[in-house]
């Protein structure tokens, strides 16, 4: 499984962005798609993940202001971010696992950067 993420960039506080992960490869019929960022210095972080069939969790520092979505047809991921704050800067990866007996195998994208400035 290959990602590609895009939609990065450079905002101001209370400002917004969208990101975009594109799969391609073997995609399972039944997975987990997820957004993840580090900070510098931070360990990663999950941000907010969604399962094939819908189902989301989002970390609590961004509940209410990001949203993850998918389109499954197109095997892209998606994450909009509102009321962007300085402390959402980071990089932030798309993550897809495959689940396989007795545990996930991880896949990663390379990674678009999100700085949060005024």
């Amino acid at each position: 499984v290959q990602l590609q993420a895009s939609g990065g960039g450079l905002v101001q506080p209370g400002g917004s962005l969208r990101l975009s992960c594109a799969a391609s490869g073997s995609i399972d019929s039944i997975n987990f798609m997820g957004w993840y960022r580090q900070a510098p210095g931070k360990q990663r972080e999950m941000v907010a993940t969604i399962t094939s069939g819908g189902s989301t969790t989002y970390a609590v520092s961004v509940k209410d202001r990001f949203t993850i979505s998918r389109d499954n047809a197109k095997n892209t991921l998606y994450l909009q971010m509102i009321s962007l704050k300085p402390e959402d800067t980071a990089l932030y990866y798309c993550n897809y696992k495959r689940r396989l007996p007795g545990y996930f195998a991880d896949y990663w994208g390379q990674g678009t950067q999100v700085t949060v400035s005024s």
